[in-house]
């Protein structure tokens, strides 16, 4: 019994002690004229579906909720921010060559298709971003049309 209370106080502490560690939650300035929405008008439907589904990850708005003060989950979700702005940043997208916009365009919707984005980690938490079928038929749609666009403006 001694050494389950050792290790409980000595988990607690451990927790405590994280509690100093503090990595940025951060939300960039936004340059409005570089963002997606800016540079690929699209209709309101996906521009929800984007905005519920992928802003949190993959742009300059990241809403950070409560438990994104806690460590060790901070650490993590600082983590899956910091790479998903990485990986495609919807707040940065005229930054972007064309030739990088258009095989972003094409990976948005084939993860979006697979079930790969949102993550299922992220699903957890937040339901409301499941991206539903009619919901990834109107992003594909609208990316084969900008991604056509796109090819006729830049070749």
């Amino acid at each position: 019994m001694r050494h389950l209370a050792r290790a409980a106080i000595a988990i607690g502490v451990l927790l405590l002690g994280a509690q100093l560690i503090r990595p940025a939650r951060t939300n960039p300035a936004e340059d409005p004229a570089q963002t997606l929405a800016a540079q690929r008008p699209m209709e309101p439907a996906v521009a929800a579906v984007l905005a519920r589904s992928c802003g949190d990850c993959h742009t300059h708005r990241t809403t950070w909720p409560w438990y994104s003060q806690v460590a060790p989950i901070s650490w993590l979700l600082v983590h899956d921010v910091d790479e998903g702005r990485a990986e495609l940043n919807l707040s940065q997208w005229g930054l972007y060559p064309p030739d990088r916009q258009r095989k972003l365009l094409g990976e948005i919707c084939e993860d979006v298709e697979k079930g790969e984005m949102p993550p299922a980690q992220y699903l957890l938490l937040h339901p409301q971003a499941r991206v539903r079928p009619e919901d990834a038929r109107s992003l594909c749609a609208w990316v084969q049309a900008a991604q056509r666009e796109q090819a006729r403006s830049n070749p």
